[in-house]
Parts: structure tokens; C-alpha cells; sequence
């Protein structure tokens, strides 16, 4: 290419600057990037016995609940959130798909579900890491899942310890690899067929169809887009890691050691920075009998009718759950990061999606909020009559792992009282 000469500054003079331009941050030392903020969402879904997870003071003198006893090593890490919800997520155990969505009425005969909070932020964040973000579930029957694409589509949970190490960690062989290769670019061509017939049918399209045929075009570009991100990823050495492959556990007794192994996986997870948004579904089903002096169904205690005998059954199922939460929390700020650690960059949610289980009502969730980089150590309630939209605790998340955003399903704003440190 011939130099040019636009305003006296030939093309060869200016590269010869720009390079200079571009030498200049070399000769000072470069800033250290900060560590990337996680999410993590945790849901489990046959309630929290309120009287023994609320402490009864707002503010920061709180006294700790039973509940919160267990986590007082963290008490300066964590935000206990009361009388919040999601306005018009009722229907009992039906609002469980919305916890993470805050879409209304998920009982309702014509109910659609709309995007989980994880897969916003992953839409967003999930570029930057081999796996967009984790969806895991916990449980000793079902499909545990609480994360919806932009369809509201429900994505299937990985439910084995096992089965999520070995994608994350485990490489295959070469003949492995170049088979996922080519079911990826098998992928990409019938995304290229599929688009070319929506092409021809917007032609003949109506006015008012082809705004959906705009979001269905949308929907293909994001989709091609991780599929080629998923093949740059396939071409690169997973992580090594010093843990073992947990145990395949296959007892429906065992729900709380299932919970142990996935919680140390997810925090790998994290560790290597193979993904930075996980949702965790827990669904505690049957009878947890490797838990000492459990003998009754988990569900069916849950509609205890305040029977003492049923609720100190219940008490030890809840208490093995907030104890695996601790140890994983535990994990978390072990690890050091930049003169910070793993858990002041992750945001850890945790609650449930009713108020009281046994009466399945749908106000009043038990929520807390650990980790994040957040103010903490307090007690933020808000009004019994009328609750705080749960929504706004997730605007806060998005903003918190760096999405700039200021509103989620029906709330606008960030949630009052709760801030970035």
C-alpha cells in the first residue's frame, strides 16, 4: 500500500507513532487485572423453618438465629434479607421455576417462564470462561433445575459430582475431542440451513411476525456464537487439578454427601476459572436417613403442624444443609486471590421459595446473601404487609459481577440497604 499524507502526517509517520503509542505501557509496570466476581444461586426448594432462620433484630446487633449459629464464622460476611419476594409467584411448590425468574403465576394454566438471573449474567459474562455457566442440581428423585434461557426453556441440570468433574476437568482423548468438533460444526451447519428457511419465510412474512422472526434470528446468532465458542474451548487443555473425581453415590439416602462432593466441585469450578455463574438446585426427597435420628420423609415433615417431634426431625435435614453451606463457604475464603479471597469475589445466594412450607405460602422468603464484595453483617428487614421485590436483589447482583443494569423481571432499582463495599 502506497503511504498517504492527510494533514502533513504521512501513513509511515504515523504507524512509526503509534508504535511508539503502543510501546508506552511497557516501559511502567502493567496493573495486575482484579479477580473476576462470581455468582452463585442457591435454591433449596422444601423451605427453611422461618422461626429458625430469622433473627428477630434488624439492623447489625442482631443476636444469631439457631440457623445462623452455624454461620457465625461468616457473620461479617453475609446479609440476611426478611420479608422479601417476587410479586405474584404463588402457587406453593409451583413457584420453585421462578425463584430465579420472578415470573408470575407459575401455576397458572397458560404460565411461560422468562430468563433465570444466572443466564442474563451468563449471557453476558459467560464469554469469557470455557463454560458460559454451571447448572447443577441436587436431589434424590426429578430433574432439579432452576435456570431458564431467554425462552424461558428450562436448561437441564448436570446431577452427578462425578458427571461435573469429569466436564470439567477431565480431557478425553484426541478421538474424543475431534468427535465433539465435528458435533459442534455438525451444530453450526444446521443452525446455517435453519436460518436460511427462516430467511425466505420473512419474506412472506406479516408485519407483526416479523419482530418474531427478529428474536428468533437473535436466538440463532447467540446460538452459533457458542457453539464456536465451544469449539475454541475444545481445542485447549482443561485444568489440572489436585482433588480426586469424587464418587458416583447412588443411595437416595445420601442427599447431603451429594450436596458435600458438588459443592467442592463447584468451588474448583471457581477456583480455575472455568466458569463464574452456577446455579444449584437442592431437593431434599425421602427419607434422609444418613442423617442421625431422621426417619420420616423430608417433604412430608415439612407440613409438620408444628408437632415438636416432626420439626426437631426437620431441624437436623435443615441444619445438615446450612452445615454443607458453611463448609463450602469455608472453601471459598481458603483460597487467596489478589490480596482477597475466593468468597469476597463470589456472591453467594441462598434461600428458598417459601415463606413456610408448611403452610406453602409464597411471602416472606428466607434469603442471605454471602460473599461478593458487598457491606454485610446486617439484617435488612423490610415491610411485612407489603413486601420488598426480591427482583431488586438481583439487580444488585447483576451490577455487583459488573453488568450495567437497572432492572430484573418487575423490579427496577437495587435492592435498599444493600451495597458494594
Amino acid at each position: 500500500m502506497n503511504d498517504i499524507n492527510t494533514n502533513g502526517l504521512s501513513r509511515r509517520t504515523f504507524l512509526a507513532g503509534a508504535g511508539v503509542m503502543l510501546a508506552l505501557p511497557a516501559l511502567g509496570r502493567a496493573a495486575e487485572a482484579p479477580p473476576p466476581r462470581r455468582l452463585v444461586a442457591i435454591q433449596t426448594n422444601q423451605g427453611i423453618m422461618p422461626h429458625l432462620f430469622f433473627p428477630e433484630q434488624a439492623g447489625r446487633e442482631f443476636a444469631l438465629s439457631p440457623y445462623l449459629k452455624v454461620l457465625e464464622a461468616f457473620r461479617g460476611d453475609f446479609t440476611v434479607f426478611s420479608n422479601v419476594s417476587h410479586p405474584g409467584v404463588d402457587g406453593g411448590h409451583a413457584n420453585e421455576v421462578s425463584f430465579l425468574t420472578g415470573a408470575p403465576h407459575p401455576a397458572g394454566a397458560g404460565f411461560r417462564n422468562s430468563v433465570s438471573v444466572d443466564q442474563l449474567a451468563a449471557e453476558q459474562l459467560g464469554n469469557q470462561t470455557r463454560f458460559s455457566s454451571l447448572v447443577v442440581g441436587v436431589s434424590n428423585g426429578g430433574d432439579p433445575s432452576m435456570s431458564f434461557n431467554r425462552s424461558g426453556v428450562l436448561i437441564p441440570p448436570e446431577k452427578s459430582a462425578a458427571g461435573l468433574y469429569r466436564k470439567l476437568f477431565v480431557q478425553g482423548t484426541a478421538k474424543e475431542i475431534k468427535a465433539r468438533v465435528n458435533d459442534l460444526r455438525s451444530g453450526r451447519s444446521l443452525l446455517d440451513a435453519v436460518q436460511a428457511r427462516a430467511r425466505r419465510l420473512e419474506k412472506s412474512a406479516a408485519a407483526a411476525d416479523r419482530q418474531r422472526l427478529d428474536q428468533y434470528f437473535s436466538s440463532i446468532r447467540e446460538l452459533e456464537q457458542q457453539l464456536l465458542q465451544a469449539e475454541g474451548w475444545e481445542q485447549k487443555p482443561k485444568p489440572k487439578v489436585a482433588a480426586p473425581e469424587p464418587p458416583e453415590i447412588k443411595e437416595s439416602a445420601q442427599l447431603i454427601t451429594k450436596l458435600r462432593h458438588t459443592l467442592d466441585v463447584v468451588k474448583l469450578a471457581l477456583e480455575t476459572d472455568s466458569t463464574r455463574i452456577v446455579s444449584l438446585f437442592i431437593q431434599p426427597l425421602g427419607v434422609l436417613s444418613e442423617i442421625p435420628q431422621v426417619t420420616r420423609e423430608t417433604h412430608s415433615l415439612t407440613h409438620h403442624g408444628n408437632r415438636p417431634e416432626m420439626i426437631e426431625e426437620l431441624q437436623k435435614i435443615e441444619v445438615a444443609q446450612f452445615q454443607a453451606l458453611r463448609d463450602f463457604l469455608t472453601n471459598l475464603r481458603g483460597v487467596q486471590e489478589a490480596g482477597s479471597t475466593l468468597l469476597d469475589r463470589s456472591a453467594v445466594l441462598y434461600g428458598t421459595c417459601m415463606g413456610n412450607a408448611n403452610g406453602h405460602t409464597n411471602k416472606d422468603w428466607p434469603m442471605m446473601l454471602i460473599g461478593g464484595g458487598f457491606k454485610h453483617g446486617q439484617h435488612l428487614a423490610f415491610s411485612k404487609e407489603k413486601n420488598e421485590n426480591l427482583g431488586k436483589l438481583f439487580v444488585s447482583l447483576l451490577q455487583g459481577v459488573g453488568i450495567e443494569t437497572d432492572h430484573f423481571a418487575a423490579a427496577s432499582g437495587t435492592l435498599p440497604g444493600l451495597e458494594l463495599a
